[in-house]
């Protein structure tokens, strides 16, 4: 399993367990992680799973596509480190990733 982190905006954590080949944003939805809507269900087609990832994670993570770009600038206070998290594949290389919610989605 995969360690996953979500800070919410007051700082509170959840850790949450995740099986490999899942999003993130799977994770979220299943462990109910607030601010993370998924209104579209994982299609790319909305910015409702929006989360910073953390720094040191940026690299793992990798780039956003095209796709991804173009759903951010429905997003409010979008940052280099932003991501949606349906974009966002569960690997073993991500085990310890650290992501937080957005304030302006709760």
């Amino acid at each position: 399993m995969v360690e996953i982190t979500f800070i919410e905006f007051d700082g509170s954590k959840r850790k949450c367990e995740a099986s490999p080949g899942l999003s993130v944003m799977e994770v979220a939805i299943k462990n109910q992680i607030r601010g993370i809507d998924a209104d579209c269900g994982g299609a790319c087609a909305c910015a409702t799973c929006h989360v910073y990832v953390a720094d040191r994670w940026l690299d793992v993570a990798g780039d956003r596509s095209q796709m991804e770009n173009d759903m951010l600038e429905f997003a409010l206070d979008v940052r280099e480190s932003s991501r949606l998290t349906c974009q966002l594949k569960v690997s073993e290389a991500l085990n310890g990733l650290v992501v937080t919610v957005p304030e302006k989605q709760f």
